[in-house]
């Protein structure tokens, strides 16, 4: 049993010294990068052979300190992390893609409407850009497998109005861990099932970016929860 618990033990500290370790405190309000009027996707060609995801952004349970309470969605839009808070210095943590340059954002929203399968509307500025390229636009793509919008998608709104800013999955899951969206927060389709299950409407999001409009938040992922991993506890 000792014999077990050592090598329990020392595959933790591996573990937690292989994983980076992010923090944020306090950040001041200024304004915010980039446009907030369009709800644009970027379409990203298909590399020839498919990027694997880096291990770092697949999910997995770690150990997080937060003055946030459970429930709580915290996205580091700055080191491509996605953070469901467990509660009990827990969070499940999930790799996303984010806002390329000019479009990153910040602040503090709620999910205000959730879909499945959503249909995708291409901002008219959108579709005229891709016809210069010689690609037609749908007016309306319905869900689907084909749709950049993926599986799921959570509204994220901001007293009471749409911000047209979303998390959703994609069809192009090696942009996780890129700036590649137009503001959109992006997640593997299997990821963004699994938050959509747990963040129900209501769901407070705080969004650490540029501007720091999120104002006031203090967390510290503190690596990889091996037990928590081994045992499945805390959701």
């Amino acid at each position: 049993m000792r014999k077990y618990a050592s090598i329990l033990l020392a595959a933790t500290i591996a573990a937690t010294a292989t994983l980076p370790v992010t923090s944020a405190n306090a950040f001041p309000g200024a304004t915010v990068q980039g446009s907030q009027t369009t709800s644009d996707v970027t379409l990203v060609a298909q590399p020839q052979s498919k990027k694997q995801v880096a291990q770092k952004f697949k999910r997995t349970k770690v150990r997080f300190v937060t003055d946030q309470p459970a429930g709580t969605v915290i996205v580091d839009t700055n080191n491509k992390f996605l953070y469901y808070v467990e509660g009990n210095n827990k969070a499940t943590r999930y790799g996303i893609g984010v806002g390329r340059e000019g479009f990153g954002w910040s602040g503090v929203v709620k999910v205000g409407r959730k879909a499945e399968w959503p249909s995708w509307t291409p901002p008219a500025e959108m579709r005229r850009r891709e016809a210069k390229k010689g690609r037609i636009l749908p007016v309306v793509q319905e869900g689907g497998e084909d749709n950049p919008l993926g599986a799921r998608a959570m509204y994220l709104y901001k007293g009471g109005r749409d911000t047209i800013f979303r998390i959703h999955g994609t069809n192009q899951p090696w942009t996780i861990g890129l700036n590649m969206s137009s503001g959109c927060i992006r997640m593997m389709n299997k990821d963004v099932e699994h938050l959509y299950a747990r963040a129900d409407i209501g769901t407070k999001v705080i969004v650490v970016g540029p501007g720091n409009r999120q104002g006031a938040v203090s967390y510290n992922d503190k690596g990889v929860d091996f037990f928590g991993n081994l045992f499945g506890f805390g959701g």
